[in-house]
């Protein structure tokens, strides 16, 4: 929840065992919690959904979803039928001379419908199913300076996400194949393959992203949850041409009720969804 003029505040982050009945989850933590007259927004996991950056076809705004969905028909592993599609638009791209660029996402409805249902049965008020990389992206924005672009890198379970907003929009999201329990177990010697990995990864996609977007600046890039991750700003910051930075989260988020936050690794569990809260 935001404070007038100050950071947004987190009041309270808790944990909580499924134990493979999600609905019934739902529904213990709306009486515990009170949660009914609450709007809720659910994340989806890194395998879940997918997201194609694609050219725009030249259809009305309002036909654009129908549009895509034949054109990305071929790019999914299952009928388009059965997918629900939003679209993500890529701002700025007016007069830059390439065709307009926007990133479908995509999720079948096999995984969609159990978790409206779970909200649904609970009886709460389920406002939007969202996905990391826009978490993500929420994060950086309250970290972005000057107009420039921000370049975002953290760490968990699934792996690595690298994201770049600018103005608080979504202009790249690419996956690392490294995940956190990987670098924080490394050996020295394996950490350093690692992170030689992650280094050619975020050079590639600065370097896509200046000859894609050239006309908006670059800014620098954060760390937000990462292992390591002096050693890793160490390792980025002579082979990147924008400053490098580790992320202080307590300089974006007000969290006095929630002390575990401060501990790399509940961030890195958290981080996303509470990009996810912070949905407008």
């Amino acid at each position: 929840m935001p404070r007038p003029g100050g950071l947004p505040e987190l009041v309270l982050l808790e944990s909580y065992a499924t134990g493979g009945d999600l609905g019934g989850a739902l529904a213990r933590l709306r009486k515990e919690r009170r949660l009914a007259g609450y709007r809720c927004t659910a994340l989806l996991g890194s395998g879940d959904y997918q997201i194609l950056q694609v050219e725009a076809p030249n259809v009305p705004d309002t036909e654009l979803r129908d549009a895509l969905r034949w054109q990305i028909k071929d790019m999914l592993a299952y009928p388009v039928e059965e997918a629900t599609l939003d679209v993500l638009e890529i701002p700025g791209q007016q007069g830059s001379g390439r065709p307009r660029q926007v990133m479908a996402v995509v999720a079948s409805n096999a995984v969609l419908a159990p978790v409206i249902r779970a909200f649904h049965q609970a009886g709460l008020n389920l406002e939007a199913i969202d996905i990391p990389d826009v978490g993500q992206r929420n994060i950086a924005a309250l970290a972005e300076q000057d107009g420039r672009a921000l370049a975002a890198l953290a760490f968990d379970g699934d792996g690595g996400l690298l994201t770049i907003t600018a103005k608080g929009e979504l202009y790249v999201s690419r996956r690392i194949d490294v995940t956190w329990q990987a670098l924080a177990a490394a050996t020295d010697e394996r950490r350093e393959q690692l992170f030689e990995r992650i280094v050619l990864e975020v050079q590639r996609t600065l370097d896509t992203f200046d000859r894609q977007y050239s006309y908006v600046p670059m800014g620098g890039l954060l760390l937000l949850a990462v292992p390591e991750a002096e050693t890793l700003r160490a390792a980025l910051a002579p082979n990147v041409y924008v400053p490098v930075e580790v992320m202080d989260l307590s300089a974006a988020l007000d969290f006095p009720k929630v002390p575990e936050l401060r501990v790399t690794e509940r961030q890195a569990q958290c981080l996303k969804l509470i990009g996810a809260a912070l949905r407008q």
